[in-house]
Parts: structure tokens; sequence; C-alpha cells
């Protein structure tokens, strides 16, 4: 029977409910704010109860409070007694503040972490999976991510996969969840061990630092002594003196940001090859006032300015590498070697 599996402020909060507004108002005054607490607890529970369940209740009462009775959404019909009873003020202290709000019902969407990957690990891995799979995942990442995955695959996996992204319909909560799942399994749990990326951008941090010369001669070293993952750190690499070693295009793109006396800051005492690669790159205009200053020599100008000038200027190049804007010369070496 209902009566014996509620608790007293259920059977409590079932008769106020049942006596409906005006009279429960009344009633309420009355109570303590602990008894309020508890009677508000007991109708967040409560389904709706049939009237002959509601008879019972009443009969251990000793009352006749049934007028109005029958089925009732007791949880909302508290509520609204409540509210219209009661400031919010009165409502915050009885309930201390506290807000009813739904549990979380799941872990948070992977595809943020999923971006932050390298766009190689990814796309090795969607490379395995089903076209339609991996179609799905990539609609979730940014573009700029998604096309950053792309570009690591074969074309025959790529125009796969693309086909079905440009047909594909809603994707189903329940299909979402199951390959979150597993790409948390087989992906994203293995990162903190085999995903060495940040180390890998740390030494090419220093390296980056150090003379063309002394780089090389590193850099030699570390290969000879078995160094792992120096492919990655080597795809980071770049000083001022591999300007040539960029396509055409990539340099066009690199120096329309930069301005006019930077250029000419750095390419002060650079060599002829190296200047032409920089001007050839630059617009007529710009290139004429360059090579006026150049012209003027170098005397007076600190070697630590022209230095801290190619520094910038290296730094740029990687930064436009790393958003997609091109391929540095290293990177393009690593692929070529493999």
């Amino acid at each position: 029977m209902t009566s014996l599996t509620l608790t007293r402020p259920q059977k409590a909060a079932a008769i106020l409910v049942a006596m409906g507004k005006p009279s429960a108002s009344r009633l309420l005054k009355f109570f303590k704010q602990e008894e309020l607490k508890a009677l508000i607890e007991g109708a967040r529970l409560l389904r709706t109860i049939p009237q002959a369940d509601l008879e019972r209740i009443v009969a251990e009462f000793e009352a006749e409070f049934t007028e109005g009775a029958g089925l009732l959404d007791s949880a909302d019909r508290m509520d609204t007694i409540l509210n219209e009873s009661l400031s919010p003020e009165e409502m915050s202290a009885i309930m201390g503040e506290r807000k009813f709000e739904p549990a979380p019902e799941g872990p948070p969407p992977i595809w943020p972490d999923l971006e932050q990957l390298e766009p190689a690990r990814l796309g090795t891995f969607l490379a395995g999976e089903h076209p339609q799979t991996s179609a799905m995942v990539l609609s979730k990442l940014a573009p700029q991510a998604a096309a950053n995955v792309l570009l690591t695959m074969e074309k025959p996996i790529r125009s796969q996969i693309i086909k079905r992204m440009v047909t594909m319909a809603n994707i189903p909560d329940a299909a979402t969840r199951i390959v979150e799942n597993q790409l948390r399994v087989s992906v994203l749990s293995q990162k903190a061990t085999r995903d060495t990326s940040a180390g890998q951008e740390r030494v090419a941090s220093v390296l980056n630092e150090m003379a063309k010369p002394e780089l090389d001669e590193l850099m030699q070293d570390l290969e000879e002594a078995g160094t792992p993952d120096l492919a990655g750190v080597r795809s980071r690499l770049f000083a001022f003196d591999d300007l040539p070693l960029l396509t055409q295009k990539a340099r066009v793109l690199l120096f329309d940001g930069l301005s006019t006396e930077l250029v000419t800051l750095a390419l002060r005492g650079a060599p002829a090859d190296l200047t032409e690669s920089v001007l050839s790159a630059i617009g007529a205009r710009s290139r004429r006032m360059i090579e006026s200053e150049l012209g003027q020599g170098s005397e007076g100008i600190a070697l630590a300015d022209i230095m801290a000038a190619r520094k910038t200027i290296a730094v740029a190049t990687i930064r436009l590498s790393r958003q997609g804007a091109f391929e540095l010369p290293s990177t393009q070496n690593a692929a070529e070697a493999a």
C-alpha cells in the first residue's frame, strides 16, 4: 500500500497538495523552517498519487481533506504553493540557498582534447577506422583542426571521408557516445604516455636559440646517439639562414606581415643569396627602400640588434607554420626521408 511506503514528510506533503493552494498556504505559515524543508524534500520525491492511496493517507491523520484530490503532480503543485506563499528570501533561508540542478549525465565532450593532438597522430588512428566513423569525428572538430588531420591522410581515404561528411545527416546521441568512449580508450587515454609533443617543443625552443652551425652540429650528434622523437624536434626547427629553403609562396606570405624596418635590420650583413631570397618575396617599392638602406652600410648598428631582428623573423615563420600556413623545410625533408 502507498501509505506504508511513504515517509511522514511525504504524507504531509501529499495532504497539503490535496488541500489546494489557499488552505495549504495558510497552514504553511505555522511550520518551522526545518519542517518546511522536510516537506519540500518529500514533495520532490512524490509521484502522481491515486485517489484511493490519498484516502488511506488522510485516514491515518484522521482528517477529511480529500476534496479536490485525485491524480496530482505533487512536486509541481508543492512548488507552486510554496512560491505563492513564501518570499524568495524565505525560500532561500529554508533551503539554505540550495539549488536543485540536474546532475551531469556523463563526462565532458572530448572534441576540444582531440583538437589539441598532433594532426598526424589522429589522422593515423582515423585512417584505420570506417570512413563513416572518421567523417563523424572530423565533423565534430573545428574546421582548421579537421583540415589539418585530413591533410595527413592518403588521398583515397581522404576522399572517402570528405564524401561522407558532405552527405552526413544528424548523428544519434547514442552513436556519438559510443564513438566518444572508443576515442577516450584508444586515443586520449594514451596521450599522457605517448604524446611527446610538449617535450619536442621545449627542446626545439632551446635549439632555435643557437646559431646555424652549432645547431647543425648538435642535431648530427643527437642523431648519431639515437635520440628518440628526433623527427618531431627537427620539424620545429627553423633559423633565419633557412629562409631560402622556403617556397616562394611561403616567403611572400611571411614578409607580407613584417615591417620593412625589421626586414632591413635583419638583412644587415646577410649573404647575397639569402638577401635575394628575401627581397624577391617583397613588393618592388619596399624592395627599393630596403636596398637603399642596405647600400648605406651597417656602421653603427649593433650586432645584437641584427640578431634580434633575425630571431623575430624566424619565430614568425615557425608561428605561421604551426597555424598551417605552410610547412617548414625541416618538415618537408623529414617527409622525403620517410
